[in-house]
């Protein structure tokens, strides 16, 4: 038979529902519980026992909660005796009551109407998720006002701590999720869909990654730079670089970055500090597609991988001591790090077997093992 524990989970799922319809000003219907009412017809203090718990905890009892309609029955083995055929919430007040929720209700009426009186185009969604309202129950305030705020300006090209939207510095990144649900409805005109981050979503400004490179050529670095030589600048800075350039060293490993100003003169050239990011970094900066790029990676699966990824962007990029001879003549016996990637990589057919290699055998080179004399000739014939 079914208990009143069994009434209330059946109840709590029914709830949402009944926001929904609060929302959408249906009137209050009764609202029965399915269960199981079929009882043990062979033991009648058990049947007895779950009779005086469930009406224990009826409205009958309690003043408030579910009602029970009953009948009479004769039965072969427990005689004559009065079963529950339909379990209901009758009123309003009796459902919320038994759930506890009477609060809840009335923060979400208050709240929900406040929102559908500032964004009328909301309502769909708060028809869809009553139970967030109830869970941002005490910020609908500070929401409104930063959804005001673009609403009258969609496209504000300011930082989110800038934003005078009159909230707390923390409020709108501590609260992204609720407010871009939010925002794709009420400025659905001036949204960037394509983009996930907050900032990019929503026209704002952003701090993006640095791009840092070393300029190898002392005449640009005196000219332009005042003999500065290591410098970092956002991608979007760096996409614009408009510098007497005329190649590109992409190098992976930091040690190798500070060395790339000990190599032979090497005119109209920066060295570009790829972390790995390469590709993300300078994908955009088109200029490059007019000068020689120069990749120089670890000789190892991970090395070869970065430099396909270059490739897909830049296709006239050329690999430096990532090649068989070197790997034979300065290889320790270092064990890499496995790789995952499945793609077929756009690799020469010497890069390609070296890489099959590598991956085979689990093995690398780093570029620090590479003597410097060894580096310096190569670079003197490039």
């Amino acid at each position: 038979m079914i208990s009143p524990n069994d009434i209330k989970i059946k109840a709590e799922r029914k709830y949402v529902g009944y926001l929904q319809s609060v929302v959408q000003e249906i009137p209050f219907s009764k609202i029965v519980i399915q269960g199981d009412k079929t009882y043990n017809k062979n033991v009648i203090s058990d049947f007895q026992k779950n009779i005086l718990a469930l009406v224990n905890h009826s409205k009958e009892k309690k003043g408030f909660g579910y009602s029970i309609d009953y009948e009479t029955v004769k039965t072969k083995t427990i005689g004559t005796q009065t079963l529950p055929t339909i379990i209901y919430f009758e009123t309003e007040k009796d459902f919320i009551k038994f759930l506890g929720k009477e609060k809840d209700v009335e923060n979400f009426i208050n709240d929900w109407q406040i929102i559908h009186t500032h964004f009328p185009e909301l309502k769909d969604w708060i028809i869809k998720n009553p139970t967030k309202i109830i869970q941002h129950q005490g910020k609908w305030e500070s929401i409104i006002k930063v959804c005001n705020y673009f609403k009258n300006c969609p496209k504000p090209n300011l930082y989110i701590r800038e934003l005078p939207a009159n909230v707390h510095t923390k409020f709108i990144e501590s609260n992204q999720s609720i407010l871009t649900e939010l925002l794709d409805i009420i400025i659905q005109n001036h949204i960037n869909f394509n983009e996930r981050e907050f900032e990019k979503r929503f026209n704002l400004k952003f701090r993006e990654p640095l791009v840092r490179f070393k300029i190898l050529d002392k005449n640009i670095s005196q000219n332009y730079f005042s003999s500065i030589d290591d410098i970092s600048i956002p991608i979007s800075q760096f996409e614009k670089l408009n510098l007497p350039i005329k190649k590109v060293l992409i190098v992976e490993n930091k040690t190798t970055l500070y060395t790339t100003l000990t190599l032979p003169k090497m005119d109209n050239t920066i060295a570009i500090f790829g972390q790995g990011n390469a590709v993300a970094n300078i994908q955009n900066a088109k200029w490059l597609n007019d000068i020689s790029v120069l990749y120089w990676g670890d000789i190892d699966v991970h090395g070869f991988e970065i430099l396909s990824r270059i490739r897909k962007h830049f296709k006239h990029t050329k690999s430096i001591l990532m090649d068989k001879a070197t790997f034979k003549k300065y290889f320790e016996n270092d064990s890499g790090k496995p790789t995952t990637d499945t793609t077929t990589l756009n690799l020469t057919d010497n890069e390609s077997e070296l890489y099959n290699l590598l991956k085979a055998n689990n093995w690398r080179l780093e570029q620090e093992k590479i003597p410097f004399d060894y580096v310096n000739r190569h670079f003197d014939k490039e």
